[in-house]
């Protein structure tokens, strides 16, 4: 089994940064693809961005170019860097991976407040 621990929610004025931390554990012997999804209150969950191990990455438009995400496969953790925050990125962050054997996990979530 793979487990997810994520961290580095939390509440930002608009215009703020914040990183989130997503640490895999368990049985696994590769991540084909790391990534986010994020949920907002009465709205489908959504990609947001997701690195897979050979190094390609990719972005929902509406993050592009204020979020970035990078692995360390070392240490089986992706990070997503998010800055220039606006009160519609407010959602539950939930982290993704996808193992060497295609095996989908999901994260706890993590609440993301951006006020105005």
């Amino acid at each position: 089994q793979v487990q997810l621990v994520e961290s580095g929610g939390g509440l930002v004025q608009a215009g703020g940064s914040l990183r989130l931390s997503c640490v895999a554990s368990g049985s696994f012997f590769s991540l084909y693809a790391m990534g986010w999804y994020r949920q907002a209150p009465g709205k489908q969950r959504e990609l947001v961005a997701r690195a897979f191990s050979g190094g390609n990455t990719n972005y929902a438009d509406s993050v592009k170019g204020r979020f970035t995400i990078s692995r360390d496969n070392a240490k089986n953790t992706v990070l997503l860097q998010m800055n220039s925050l606006k009160p519609d990125d407010t959602a539950v962050y939930y982290c993704n991976v996808i193992t060497g054997a295609m095996a989908v996990v999901w994260g706890q979530g993590t609440q993301v407040t951006v006020s105005s």
